[in-house]
């Protein structure tokens, strides 16, 4: 990854769906601005080790991240926010994970994050990742090895040293 702990993020749109299946756009600046916020990088929704453990773990440890002083946490996959609204309902994120997509891999390139995932059917997608933001700087990056990984990355581990 090219952004690094002390650097700020850069300004691109995401996309999500509103509570009446609009599509909307923000930016990953406004979801940021002004409290500590996780960012979760995941290759893909519904894929295996993003389904099974990355995702699922910030909604299990939700109140702690809550404890600690984060104010909101973002999950980021270059997918389009339709799947991404499918994926948080499949997921039960409700309300404590906010559900984004990067469909045309912006925000992921411009962060250095994007890997080739062709051979598996995927194309590019981002690496796996949690990143702490705090007023759009970064704080703390884990950045998996292989997307197919999740220990750095996992709720477990960096919620315990933030």
């Amino acid at each position: 990854m090219k952004i690094k702990v002390g650097d700020k993020l850069p300004s691109s749109e995401l996309f999500y769906l509103d509570q009446n299946n609009e599509v909307k756009k923000i930016d990953v600046l406004n979801l940021c601005k002004n409290h500590k916020t996780i960012i979760l990088g995941m290759p893909g929704a519904f894929t295996k080790t993003c389904s099974a453990i990355h995702l699922p773990g910030y909604i299990k440890d939700y109140d702690l991240a809550s404890q600690k002083g984060i104010k909101k946490i973002v999950c980021i996959a270059v997918n389009d926010p339709n799947v991404m609204k499918a994926w948080g309902e499949n997921q039960n994120a409700g309300s404590k994970i906010f559900m984004a997509g990067d469909p045309f891999c912006k925000f992921t390139k411009a962060i250095g994050a994007e890997v080739d995932k062709s051979e598996k059917g995927l194309g590019i997608r981002s690496n796996r990742y949690t990143m702490l933001v705090e007023n759009s700087e970064v704080k703390k990056i884990e950045e998996e090895k292989k997307t197919a990984s999740c220990e750095l990355s996992a709720a477990e581990s960096f919620l315990k040293n933030i």
